[in-house]
C-alpha cells in the first residue's frame, strides 16, 4: 500500500467497516476449523461403515490437507492477479460443493476425492483472507487483528465440533458434512456484501475503475478521498509470482521450515486425537469430548495470544508458545489412560498449539511486499499443509504397525522443537 493511504489507515480509529471486514474473515477461517474437525469426529463412524485400515483412515484425514496445499499454492497467487475478493468468493463456492458432496457420497474413494475438493477451496480462502485482515487493520492493531482472525479456526472447530458430535450421534456422519456445506453457502452473501477488495491490490494492479473503488472504500472508512491514484512504486514487481525475492530468500526458507513442522505436529494432534483416545481404552464419546476440549483450549489460546501480542513481539511470543506446546504434548502422551489428567492436558495442548498458529498468521504477512503478499502467505500455508498431509498418513502407517499412542505424540513433539529453532531465526522488519 502506498505510504499516504497506509498512513491514513494507521492514524485513524478502526471503523465499523473495517471491523466487519475482519469479522467476515474470522468467519472464513471458521470453515477451516470445522472442516478439519468434522473428518476427525467422523473417523470412527466412517471406519466402522467401510471397515477402513489405519492407512486408509490416514489417507482420508490427509486428503483435505492435500487439497488445501494445492489451493494455497495455486489459488493464492491468482489473488495477486485478479483480486483477493474474487478468489475468496470462488473458493467458498468450491468448499460448499465439496462438503455437500461428502454428505451424499457412497464410497471411501468418493469421500477422499471430495475431501481434496473441499480442501482446495479452503486453501484458496486462507491466504487471501489473512492478507485482507493485514491490510485493513491499523499498524497498532494489526498483530491483534491477525491473531483474532486465527481464532476463527478454533471457534469453528469448537462450535462446529460440538454440533457435529450431536448430528453424528443422531443422524449419522453424513449429516455433519451436510451441515458444513450449508454453513459454507451461507457465507457467500456475507462475502459479497461485506468483504472489501484489498487497497493494495487496487493500487498495484489498477483494474478499470480503480480510483472510484478506492474512494468508495475510503468513504466507507470515513477517510479523506483521493483526487487521483497515488504512484505505484512497486509497479515493476506486480507480476512477480515467487514468494522469495533475493532479499527474502533466507526468511522464506525459515518460514517454510517453521510452517511445515508446526503443521505436521498440529494436524496429527487435531486429526488423530479422538481416534487414539478411543483406541487407548476410552469410549467413542470420551474420544470426541477430548477433541472438543482440545479445540476449546485452542479458542482460549487464540484469545490469550491476541491479547499478549499487542504488548510482546509476535515472533518471540510464537517461539515461547511452541515450547509450551511441546511440554503440553509430553504431558498428554504420559496421561492418556488417566481420563481427568488427559482432558486437562488436551485443553493445554489446544491452548498453546493454537496460539502458535495465531503467531504465524501475525508474523508472515508483514514480511512480504504488496505485489507478492498473498503469494508469500499462500506458499507458506501450502508448504505447511505438506507437513499436515504427511502427518496423518504417517501416523496411520505407524498405527497399523502397532506403535502406541504415547509414542506417536512424543515423536511429533520433535517437530515442534525444529519449528522453534526456525521461528527464532526469523527477523521481522520494523515499519
Amino acid at each position: 500500500m502506498t505510504t499516504s493511504i497506509r498512513s491514513l489507515i494507521d492514524r485513524a480509529p478502526m471503523s465499523r467497516f473495517q471491523m466487519i471486514a475482519v469479522a467476515v474473515c474470522v468467519g472464513l477461517n471458521m470453515l477451516d476449523g470445522f472442516d478439519i474437525l468434522v473428518m476427525a469426529f467422523s473417523a470412527s463412524a466412517v471406519t466402522a461403515e467401510w471397515a477402513l485400515t489405519g492407512k486408509q483412515l490416514g489417507t482420508l484425514l490427509s486428503a483435505g490437507l492435500v487439497g488445501m496445499a494445492a489451493g494455497a499454492l495455486l489459488l493464492a497467487p491468482l489473488a495477486d492477479r485478479v483480486g483477493r475478493r474474487a478468489i475468496v468468493l470462488a473458493a467458498v463456492a468450491i468448499t460448499s460443493a465439496g462438503m455437500l458432496g461428502a454428505g451424499i457420497c457412497s464410497s471411501y474413494v468418493e469421500l477422499a476425492a471430495l475431501r481434496v475438493l473441499t480442501g482446495f477451496g479452503i486453501g484458496g480462502i486462507l491466504a487471501s483472507a489473512a492478507v485482507i485482515v493485514s491490510e485493513y487493520a491499523p499498524l497498532r492493531r494489526r498483530s491483534t487483528a491477525l491473531s483474532l482472525y486465527a481464532t476463527g479456526y478454533s471457534l469453528g472447530a469448537t462450535i462446529g465440533g460440538a454440533i457435529s458430535a450431536v448430528l453424528i450421534e443422531r443422524y449419522g456422519w453424513r449429516s455433519a458434512f451436510q451441515f458444513g456445506g450449508l454453513a459454507s453457502l451461507a457465507m457467500l452473501p456475507a462475502i459479497y456484501w461485506c468483504l472489501p477488495e484489498s487497497f493494495d491490490f487496487l493500487i498495484a494492479r489498477r483494474p478499470p475503475g480503480a480510483l472510484a473503488k478506492v474512494n468508495l472504500l475510503l468513504r466507507s472508512m470515513r477517510l479523506t478521498l483521493l483526487e487521483a491514484l497515488p504512484d505505484n512504486p512497486a509497479g515493476a514487481s506486480v507480476r512477480a509470482v515467487r514468494p522469495g525475492p533475493p532479499p527474502l530468500t533466507r526468511t522464506t526458507w525459515l518460514i517454510w521450515v517453521a510452517f511445515f513442522f508446526t503443521m505436521a505436529a498440529y494436524y496429527f494432534v487435531v486429526g488423530w486425537t479422538p481416534r487414539l483416545l478411543t483406541a487407548h481404552g476410552l469410549t467413542a464419546q470420551q474420544g470426541i469430548t477430548g477433541g472438543v476440549l482440545l479445540n476449546l483450549g485452542g479458542l482460549i489460546g487464540s484469545l490469550v495470544f491476541a491479547m499478549l501480542v499487542a504488548r510482546v513481539d509476535a515472533r518471540w511470543l510464537t517461539g515461547v508458545f511452541l515450547l509450551l506446546t511441546a511440554s503440553a504434548m509430553a504431558l498428554f502422551a504420559a496421561s492418556m489412560s488417566r481420563l481427568e489428567i488427559a482432558m486437562v492436558a488436551a485443553v493445554l495442548l489446544g491452548l498453546f498449539s493454537n496460539g502458535v498458529m495465531c503467531g504465524f498468521y501475525s508474523v508472515v504477512p508483514v514480511l512480504y511486499p504488496t505485489p507478492i503478499r498473498a503469494t508469500g502467505m499462500g506458499w507458506a500455508i501450502g508448504v505447511g499443509r505438506l507437513g499436515a498431509i504427511l502427518a496423518p498418513w504417517t501416523a496411520g502407517l505407524l498405527v497399523d504397525r502397532g506403535v502406541g499412542a504415547p509414542q506417536l505424540y512424543l515423536s511429533f513433539l520433535l517437530c515442534l522443537l525444529v519449528a522453534t529453532g526456525a521461528i527464532s531465526a526469523i527477523r521481522v522488519p520494523r515499519e
